[in-house]
C-alpha cells in the first residue's frame, strides 16, 4: 500500500510540475484530487481492507491529498506571478512618452447659452437680478394682471405647493430658537403655507425688482428656472430656463423696446440677422408682440429647422401693462417700461438644430460633448 502511495505521488507531482498555464491546473486538480481519482479511490476502498491496516492507510491517504493539495496551491501561485512577471515585461512602461491627457469637463450647453444671453444683456446696461424659484400665487398671477378664475391661467399648468420649509426645521430643530441672536445670519424669505407654487415663468421677478427699485428707473434682467406641470415631448418639458427683461422710466416707447431687442439679437446670432415683430397677447403687457429673426441656418430661404418659412420665434416682449407697474410701486401716469421673455433652451434648439428638448436634461454625453 506504501508502495502504490508513493507511485501516485511521484507521478502527480511530476504532472504537476510540466504545467505552464492554468487551463492544464484545472485539468491535473481533477485527474489527480477529483472524486476519480487514485487518492479518491483509496479512500473509497479502506472497507475492504483488514481492520489493522486501515488506519495506517487513511492516514496516508490523507497526507498524500493534502500533500498534492499544497503542491497544487504552490504551482498555482508560481505560474500566476510568472505571468505577472512576463505581462510587466512585454509591457513595460517608457516613462518618456507624453502622458495622457485628462478629459476636461465643460459646461453645459444650457448654460453656455444662458451665460451668453446675460453677457450680452450686461453690455447693454441691464443689471442681473435673480428672484426665487418658489412663489406666492399672488406674485406669480394676481399681480401680473391675471386675477383668479381668469383664461389665461390656461397658458400655464402649474405645479402648487403647500409647505416650502417649517420654520421649525429651518431655525428651531436645529438649536436656533424664536428671537435668537443668530437668525441675523440668514436674511430670510417667509411664505405662506397657502398659495405657494413653483414659478410657471420668470415674471413674478418683474414685481419683485420694481418693489425694490421703485421709484427709481430701472433695467434688470431676471434669468431663472421655470417649471410647468405638462407632458413632456420633445418641444415641452416641466422644467426649463427663461430669462425676462425688464425696463421702467419716464418716456419709454415701444420702439425702443424693438430697437432694443433687434440690436441684442444681432449681438446674439450676427450682424446682419434681421427681426420682425409679429401682434400676440399677454396679460402683463400691452400691447404685445412676439419677436422672429430671420432663420440664420438657411438665410430666409426655408428649411427644417423654420419648417420652411425663413424666420424663428425667439421671445415674447411687450409695454409693461399699467396695472403692473401700479402693483410694482410705479405711476403709470408717469412711468412706462418693456418687458421680455426668451428661453436660452429654445434659442440653443434654433441655433444648433437640436430637434429634441428632453436632450438637455438626459445627461447623455454624446450629446454634452458637441458643445
Amino acid at each position: 500500500m506504501e508502495q502504490d502511495f508513493s507511485k501516485v505521488e511521484q507521478a502527480a507531482l511530476a504532472a504537476l510540475h510540466a504545467i505552464d498555464a492554468e487551463a492544464g491546473l484545472r485539468a491535473w486538480q481533477a485527474a489527480w484530487l477529483g472524486k476519480r481519482s487514485a487518492v479518491a479511490l483509496a479512500l473509497a476502498g479502506l472497507g475492504q481492507l483488514p481492520a489493522a491496516e486501515r488506519p495506517l492507510a487513511g492516514q496516508r491517504a490523507n497526507a498524500l491529498r493534502l500533500q498534492l493539495e499544497q503542491a497544487h496551491a504552490a504551482h498555482a501561485a508560481a505560474l500566476r506571478e510568472s505571468g505577472l512577471a512576463a505581462s510587466l515585461q512585454a509591457g513595460a512602461l517608457d516613462v518618456t512618452l507624453p502622458g495622457r491627457p485628462a478629459a476636461r469637463g465643460r459646461l453645459h450647453i444650457a448654460t453656455q447659452t444662458l451665460r451668453q444671453i446675460c453677457a450680452i444683456w450686461a453690455q447693454m446696461g441691464f443689471q442681473i437680478y435673480r428672484s426665487r424659484d418658489v412663489e406666492t400665487e399672488a406674485c406669480n398671477f394676481e399681480l401680473l394682471n391675471i386675477p383668479p378664475h381668469h383664461p389665461a391661467r390656461d397658458m400655464w399648468d402649474t405645479f402648487h405647493t403647500t409647505i416650502v420649509e417649517t420654520e421649525a426645521c429651518n431655525f428651531e430643530l436645529l438649536n436656533i430658537p424664536p428671537h435668537h441672536p443668530a437668525r441675523d445670519m440668514w436674511d430670510t424669505f417667509h411664505t405662506t403655507t397657502s398659495g405657494s407654487l413653483l414659478r410657471t415663468h420668470t415674471s413674478p421677478g418683474q414685481i419683485h425688482a420694481m418693489r425694490e427699485y421703485a421709484p427709481e428707473p430701472i433695467r434688470v434682467v431676471l434669468p431663472g428656472m421655470c417649471y410647468r406641470y405638462e407632458q413632456i415631448t420633445p418641444r415641452s418639458e416641466i422644467q426649463f430656463n427663461q430669462v425676462e427683461g425688464l425696463a421702467v422710466g419716464r418716456g419709454i416707447r415701444f420702439t425702443d423696446l424693438k430697437g432694443t431687442l433687434t440690436d441684442f439679437a444681432r449681438r446674439m446670432f450676427g450682424a446682419q440677422t434681421r427681426t420682425r415683430f409679429r401682434a400676440s397677447y399677454f396679460p402683463f403687457t400691452e400691447p404685445s408682440a412676439e419677436m422672429d429673426v430671420e432663420c440664420f441656418l438657411c438665410g430666409g430661404s426655408g428649411c427644417v429647422v423654420c419648417k420652411q418659412a425663413g424666420w424663428l420665434e425667439i421671445l415674447g416682449c411687450g409695454m409693461v401693462h399699467p396695472k403692473v407697474l401700479q402693483n410694482g410701486g410705479y405711476d403709470p401716469a408717469e412711468y412706462t417700461g418693456f418687458a421680455f421673455g426668451m428661453g436660452p433652451e429654445r434659442i440653443a434648439m434654433l441655433k444648433y438644430g437640436i430637434k429634441d428638448i428632453r436632450y438637455f436634461w438626459g445627461n447623455d454625453l454624446r450629446f454634452l460633448q458637441q458643445f
